[in-house]
């Protein structure tokens, strides 16, 4: 059975009077089937891909939105933290009624530094932000291989060109509470508060820390100047070249 269309085909030849009014000729098969995919109808668009695909056997239940920025620079903007979630919030409720919101506010201590978003996923445990510090720290060897200082508070020790030093356990103490809050100057009276407690046999005085410190530094040897003074204030720890640190599996308590 030939195909024919609703409407005369048209051709370079001129045809006569006489053959326009009889019964169209049939198509070719190339012709037919430029008519069949004319008359089809368009293919559906492919679905977007997802953005990421989830484990099977899982939903995406919601999402978080780190906001990284602090009250000092939220009241230069004209705003400050409590109104900026309140306008979040509000705009949950109008994009998505039916949504659920709860806000956390990030607290470090005043001069931790470092990135506000950075601190504030750290503190607010964020997987991937806790395991990217931890795989920041970590030597690719194992502690003391490479030489230099580490710090290795998984087990309570310190390595000096890969010999264990000897530390007593409030000398570690010490390390380690400058360690964890490096680049902030640490007064002397937040050492005897941080690292001695009330109950303490011999709680000592903000001179007899100074004597703490020396002997640690002492036992650091060629690298006593990782521990720094800052005259008239306090202790500090910067990050050096020779210094690895060695976090624990898990977040130690005295991280943050």
């Amino acid at each position: 059975m030939s195909l024919i269309l609703d409407r005369p085909v048209t051709t370079a030849r001129t045809v006569s009077p006489a053959r326009t009014s009889s019964t169209a000729a049939p198509l070719s098969r190339t012709a037919a089937a430029a008519a069949a995919a004319a008359t089809a109808p368009a293919p559906a668009e492919p679905a977007a891909p997802r953005t990421r695909s989830l484990p099977e056997g899982t939903e995406a239940r919601g999402f978080a939105l780190y906001v990284g920025i602090d009250e000092v620079t939220a009241a230069q903007t004209g705003t400050e933290l409590g109104d900026i979630v309140a306008q979040i919030k509000a705009l949950v409720a109008q994009i998505a009624p039916a949504a659920e919101t709860h806000a956390a506010v990030a607290i470090a201590p005043t001069g931790a530094g470092g990135r506000d978003v950075d601190v504030v996923r750290l503190a607010l445990q964020d997987p991937s932000a806790v395991a990217a510090r931890r795989q920041a720290a970590e030597v690719d060897e194992e502690p003391g291989a490479r030489g230099g200082v580490v710090v290795d508070i998984s087990r309570k020790r310190v390595l000096l060109d890969g010999e264990a030093a000897n530390l007593t356990y409030k000398e570690f103490e010490l390390l380690q509470y400058l360690v964890l809050r490096e680049g902030r100057t640490i007064e002397r009276s937040e050492l005897i508060g941080g690292l001695w407690a009330d109950g303490d046999d011999e709680v000592p005085n903000e001179r007899t820390i100074d004597v703490h410190v020396r002997r640690l530094r002492a036992k650091l040897g060629a690298f006593e100047d990782v521990v720094r003074t800052v005259r008239g204030a306090g202790y500090r720890f910067d990050r050096h070249a020779d210094v690895s640190i060695r976090h624990a599996s898990t977040p130690s308590p005295d991280l943050f």
